[in-house]
């Protein structure tokens, strides 16, 4: 279990606003939602998110389940579509017996449940979402409880990184929404702190791999690196087309990216150097006990599938679920317990568990790729 969860404050999140748990017959299954881009540009990302709540949920039903009761997942397309996350997240939670909500991607997709307060008004909590924007975090919502690291961490990492280097004229291609904006926000802020400042900012459009003008903005301003706040197929298509056109910096990624799928589309030689940050400890070697965990539920639950970054980080996530509603028991869905949960916090901190420093891994750049 992750150090920066206090006992007292898990066992209060799985009481109230992680669990959510509906009042549901002594031998019913358990049911968790998760909506999640199996279509669209994050389309491998998506999956490769499901398949790592599975490995762990399958596991613990080969164990017996959780209070005696199975785990049921299910699952529904958003294909990275704000509009359709809202109402697809809807319908689970209009479902009694939904008791969580697990794994979403997106920044501005989560952001909007937010918003249109979806998670609040049906009294249920969305945990360990695939994303680190900082909107999301700040101020803290009693209905979210984030896994991994911020945007902004990872973005200190590869710029000390870079600076460490010698590099001074950093560029950035980013998604122009909120995930894109949060991480150049954050490079921004890395760089001011070194006192220093962005050579250049190209955005490209959500949703879409039409990125020849940030390609032809970066080149003008000649950088040294290129940090890119993207997802696996306009990432792709950046790298492919900026190494085919004479581009020779250092070339980053935020973590969200798979990197098998980034030299499929840009190929190995285009993608060759390509550092991409991690929050993560290394799911290909199996040097932890949880790595070594996760390794045989890929050999027995999905023995054709090979380590991944993005399902590793998501069995991270049931793990966390799953401890929670093993401590709950069975509570109703309600939204009073969401004063509890944010009166568990420490007062020193003033923040939430999502604020902290994760300790399974630091967001640091690697220029290695499996």
């Amino acid at each position: 279990m992750p150090s920066w969860i206090t006992r007292r404050s898990l066992a209060l999140l799985a009481a109230c606003a992680m669990s959510s748990l509906a009042a549901t017959p002594a031998r019913a299954d358990m049911v968790i939602g998760q909506v999640a881009p199996l279509t669209g540009v994050l389309a491998t990302t998506g999956q490769q998110m499901v398949l790592g709540g599975k490995l762990y949920f399958d596991s613990v039903n080969a164990h017996g389940g959780v209070n005696g009761q199975s785990l049921k997942v299910v699952v529904v397309d958003d294909g990275y579509k704000v509009d359709e996350t809202v109402r697809r997240t809807r319908e689970l939670v209009a479902r009694p017996d939904v008791v969580a909500l697990f794994g979403f991607a997106g920044t501005a997709n989560i952001g909007q449940l937010l918003a249109d307060k979806v998670l609040e008004e049906g009294g249920i909590a969305l945990v360990a979402p695939y994303t680190g924007g900082e909107s999301l975090r700040s101020p803290f919502n009693p209905w979210i409880f984030h896994l991994r690291a911020g945007y902004g961490d990872e973005a200190e990492h590869m710029v000390q990184q870079l600076t460490t280097l010698g590099t001074t004229r950093v560029a950035v291609v980013y998604q122009d929404d909120g995930f894109g904006k949060a991480g150049l926000a954050g490079v921004q802020a890395a760089l001011a702190r070194r006192n220093l400042k962005l050579a250049a900012a190209a955005p490209y459009e959500r949703n879409t791999d039409k990125v020849g003008p940030a390609v032809e903005a970066i080149r003008a301003a000649e950088p040294q690196a290129v940090i890119m706040i993207a997802v696996n197929k306009p990432a792709g298509a950046f790298i492919k087309q900026y190494r085919e056109a004479g581009g020779g910096a250092q070339l980053y990624n935020i973590s969200v990216v798979d990197p098998a799928e980034l030299v499929k589309i840009a190929g190995v030689q285009n993608a060759h150097g390509l550092g991409i940050s991690q929050v993560v400890p290394y799911p290909y070697t199996p040097n932890l006990p949880v790595i070594r965990e996760y390794q045989e539920a890929l050999k027995r639950f999905a023995p054709g599938e090979a380590p991944n970054y993005t399902s590793f980080e998501e069995f991270l996530g049931a793990k966390v679920l799953v401890e929670g509603l093993r401590r709950a028991g069975r509570v109703p869905r309600a939204r009073r317990c969401s004063r509890r949960w944010k009166a568990s916090l420490p007062s020193t901190s003033g923040a939430s568990p999502s604020t902290t420093r994760p300790t399974t891994a630091s967001a640091r750049a690697s220029s290695k790729s499996p």
